[in-house]
């Protein structure tokens, strides 16, 4: 949308095909339906959490930036404000409202949309593209239709939400063009476990922890923030920023458990004093009840069934070596990761086209003149708080300049 309203500004005939009913269907589920627009980090923290190689986006992160897609959500009357982690909402805190004024501001710059509109395929002669040929009109009722242009952008997502329409069809565009599609994974998605603490802590939310990843046990990543146990697994910011690498592993038939550090505030010498206060202090109650100072209530369960404490002994019976053991304990509760959740369930997609195939000054490719891609279809992505929508802001801006330059 970014991309075919700015080309049709620059002064291009642009016409937006559209395979769903209405376009920004997935923009308008982001960020739990509030939209986090961008993130007010550096660009050289931008190209770091990029992979596999955020170098690529450099020059187009030069051209259209974090702070120029604020500019353009004011243009088309949308005020922002910023939030923790740096991330960037509108004010309102409502994506559909994003996508009705794109809408409208497309409309103001002449860019038709056709809706209910799927690419079939590309026509290309001699290396150079010449348009397309699309289905278009309601499923059952739809109808071969060719448009020719000698300029054409792919923009068609991934392979999350595929509810939205982000099923694959521009990778298969991007392969009959010669072009060489990575593999593709979930990512920022929750995952699965075999522990059977979850139908006891399925909905816990729990804040301020951080986990360490140990593949083949060995450390290998960590994250510090905010979790959730469900009834499969768990998920959250902390876990679905850990998933693109565990998921990689995964594939790889490597062993996954995650380490969770309950207490990352306390080194381990100020947490054993913690509970040799909490212990003496409430000496003549079960260990059961002393623990719920320390850990909500289905945590207590299974604090006890791990460490293999008596839940009924009294605070001031319970032994150096036990409470070293509770302890280590609450620095290391390990989940066993054994899988993830399928597209549905994942943000974006890990994987795509090959960046070596595309010109990074303007997203074109290096096969077919007058080819071009942006978004999540590009072998790029990163974690939560705005970085992969401003990927996709980015390239699809610089990709409208791109096409009416040439």
């Amino acid at each position: 949308m970014i991309a075919a309203g700015h080309a049709a500004d620059l002064g291009a005939n642009v016409i937006l095909l559209e395979k769903m009913n209405r376009p920004g269907r997935k923009l308008g589920i982001t960020g739990k339906g509030r939209c986090n627009i961008s993130n007010s980090a550096p660009l050289e923290i931008f190209i770091e959490k990029t992979k596999p190689d955020g170098r690529f986006l450099r020059s187009a992160f030069s051209t259209f930036f974090s702070d120029d897609i604020v500019e353009y959500m004011n243009l088309i009357g949308v005020k922002t404000m910023e939030e923790r982690g740096g991330r960037i909402f509108p004010v309102n805190g409502s994506a559909t409202e994003i996508v009705k004024k794109m809408e409208i501001w497309l409309a103001g710059k002449n860019a038709k949309i056709v809706t209910n509109t799927r690419a079939k395929c590309l026509i290309i002669n001699e290396s150079k593209i010449r348009g397309i040929i699309a289905l278009t009109g309601k499923s059952g009722k739809r109808v071969e239709k060719r448009y020719f242009a000698d300029r054409v952008l792919i923009a068609t997502g991934g392979l999350s939400y595929p509810a939205t329409g982000s099923t694959g069809d521009g990778y298969r565009l991007a392969e009959s063009a010669g072009h060489t599609i990575t593999s593709l994974l979930p990512s920022l998605v929750p995952l699965e476990s075999s522990s059977p603490y979850l139908s006891i802590l399925s909905g816990l939310e729990m804040k301020n922890i951080k986990v360490t990843v140990l593949v083949d046990n060995r450390k290998r990543y960590e994250e510090f923030g905010e979790m959730t146990f469900t009834s499969f697994g768990v998920t959250g910011p902390v876990i679905l920023s850990l998933s693109r690498e565990i998921v990689n592993h995964l594939e790889k038939k490597q062993s996954i458990e995650i380490s969770i550090d309950l207490k990352p505030a306390l080194e381990y010498k100020k947490l054993d004093n913690r509970i040799l206060r909490d212990l003496n202090t409430r000496g003549k109650e079960e260990l059961k009840n002393i623990l719920r100072g320390l850990l909500p209530p289905p945590l207590v369960d299974v604090a006890l069934r791990e460490t293999k404490l008596a839940g009924y002994k009294k605070g001031n019976q319970v032994s150096s070596a036990e409470r070293r053991i509770l302890a280590e304990w609450l620095k290391g509760f390990r989940i066993i990761i054994t899988g993830y959740r399928p597209f549905k369930e994942a943000i974006i997609t890990s994987g795509g086209l090959d960046i070596n195939e595309i010109d990074q000054r303007n997203m074109e490719s290096k096969l077919v003149k007058g080819l071009y891609f942006a978004g999540e279809i590009l072998n790029l992505d990163a974690p939560t708080g705005g970085y992969n929508l401003q990927i996709a802001f980015s390239t699809g801006w610089v990709a409208a300049e791109g096409i009416f330059k040439e």
